[in-house]
């Protein structure tokens, strides 16, 4: 009796250590999709945050205490989105959240913050319209934050590196059925639009589609000399790889997930030349990004990084609201938020430096101006010429 009385008071005691270890550490969400095809950016991302909290935390965390993640696989999915949005915020208790990859489990996902005052970081989501789902003056607070560059920034590079660059006239679009594909077609619309362009023809494909054959054609007919993409990196090959067999070359010039290594795998060197907005490129230009690469092929045992961009936004979005927990004094929702809208101090991240990068009506910390236009070259991405 008395042995198995000792057995359940360690076990008890062990529980009291646990317990009390984890109301002493300030715990934050990761949500994105760690499978899939979207799995680049979402496990990119994630390894880009673990890598700010391990920095953090071994220079004595925020505050005191530690930081803690949670993770959650969304698996790009809107209504598993949701579940761990609630999750995250009713029985994790998370303080904040970072990430969304994907526009549409952003917009649907995001108003669970918004009702708990807990600001959520998108890192790695460009639809343009998630910083402004709760705009005044029907919300008189916003919580959503990001950490990426939209896709207006995005739409306006594209069709500037199509007509303004290169001097075409006549261009497609073909863009996926998804949320994030449909909205960043509307905004390419815009920026030709603003040009006084159309696109000769605008074709959707859906994800897992593996001929583009009827698409391109199509393209190709109305005269295209570029094509304009908005799509993640699978299908996206598939258009590469479409246009080799049609013989049919032209400009390929999309939004910045043709930077994703399932792109760059699995369209080869049909994939060269693609050009794309970024805000990242795994290149050690500076001693920050240096650092930082090398620390992300040490820790993951890796060459290249699966997604460059999502991996150096998912680092810079913790050091952001690192920045505004230690100057609120507290992990308290409302004095986070109003910290990150006034923030005093400058931080150095791997895409940028940030100077008062949030303002009460502006969200977005990349500006235009910060992302540059890359270009795959066997396998990578360099900067484009």
């Amino acid at each position: 009796m008395p042995g198995k009385f000792t057995a359940v008071l360690a076990i008890t005691s062990l529980s009291l250590i646990s317990s009390a270890f984890a109301a002493d550490t300030i715990r934050i969400g990761v949500s994105g999709p760690l499978t899939g095809g979207s799995a680049p950016m979402g496990v990119s991302m994630r390894d880009g945050v673990k890598l700010a909290v391990a920095e953090i935390n071994a220079k004595g965390g925020l505050l005191g205490r530690q930081i803690q993640l949670v993770e959650r696989d969304d698996e790009a999915k809107n209504e598993r989105g949701v579940q761990v949005a609630q999750e995250l915020i009713n029985k994790e208790k998370v303080v904040a959240t970072v990430g969304y990859i994907n526009t549409g489990v952003a917009l649907a996902s995001q108003r669970f913050y918004q009702e708990a005052k807990i600001p959520v970081m998108n890192n790695v989501a460009t639809g343009s319209v998630i910083t402004k789902q709760f705009l005044s003056p029907e919300h008189k607070e916003n919580y959503v934050f990001r950490v990426s560059a939209n896709d207006t920034i995005q739409s306006a590079m594209i069709v500037e590196e199509a007509v303004g660059k290169r001097k075409l006239t006549k261009v497609a679009i073909l863009a996926d059925s998804t949320n994030y594909g449909q909205l960043g077609r509307e905004d390419l619309e815009k920026a030709l639009s603003a040009k006084g362009m159309k696109a000769v023809t605008v074709e959707k494909f859906n994800i897992k589609d593996v001929d583009m054959t009827p698409q391109l054609l199509k393209a190709k007919q109305a005269g295209a000399q570029a094509v304009l993409t908005y799509g993640i990196g699978p299908e996206l090959a598939q258009i590469a790889n479409g246009m080799e067999k049609l013989n049919w070359k032209v400009p390929m010039i999309g939004s910045w997930t043709l930077s994703m290594a399932n792109f760059l795998d699995n369209a080869g060197k049909n994939g060269n030349g693609a050009t794309m907005p970024q805000t990242f490129i795994q290149d050690p230009n500076t001693p920050k990004r240096k650092a930082f690469i090398e620390a992300y092929q040490k820790a993951y045992k890796v060459e290249r990084i699966p997604s460059p961009v999502s991996a150096a936004q998912g680092y810079d979005s913790v050091y952001l609201l690192a920045a505004a927990i230690r100057q609120a004094g507290t992990t308290d929702g409302v004095k986070v938020r109003e910290a990150l809208e006034n923030l005093n101090e400058k931080v150095e991240g791997v895409v940028t430096t940030y100077v008062k990068p949030y303002s009460h009506d502006d969200h977005e910390a990349i500006k235009p101006g910060i992302p540059v236009m890359g270009e795959a070259k066997d396998g990578h991405i360099v900067l484009s010429k």
